[in-house]
């Protein structure tokens, strides 16, 4: 089933706050294109990727600056979307194939989105 897409409504000059799900992934660049297939197959209208680096309990992670590769390097992507059962069916999805190999982390909140053309 596609998620539902919907337009913010305007009242008058105030915009009706839509509730909607964030799902962020933090994991290893290696595996940006594998995930963000996920993500499109899932029925997400978009995603943001970000450049992530900390440590975990799988040691300290750089972003890669300077370094003549990122290929190790860590991600963040964020998707948001106006249904829970999408971004859960994306979290499942990773964690199920990549993170008994790969480092990475998968969290949901509960959000308002503002001003948006779609979800």
């Amino acid at each position: 089933m596609a998620p539902e897409i919907r337009a913010l409504k305007f009242r008058g000059n105030a915009i009706m706050p839509q509730q909607a799900t964030k799902l962020v992934i933090i994991t290893e660049k290696v595996l940006m294109r594998d995930i963000t297939k996920i993500i499109a197959a899932a029925g997400a209208s978009g995603y943001t990727v970000m450049a992530a680096d900390g440590k975990g309990s799988r040691n300290t992670r750089s972003s890669g600056q300077p370094a003549v590769s990122d290929t190790f390097s860590n991600i963040k992507l964020e998707v948001i979307t106006a249904r829970e059962d999408v971004a859960r069916r994306i979290a499942d999805e990773v964690a199920r194939k990549y993170f008994d190999n790969f480092s990475g982390i998968t969290y949901l909140d509960a959000i308002e989105v503002l001003y948006a053309h779609r979800l």
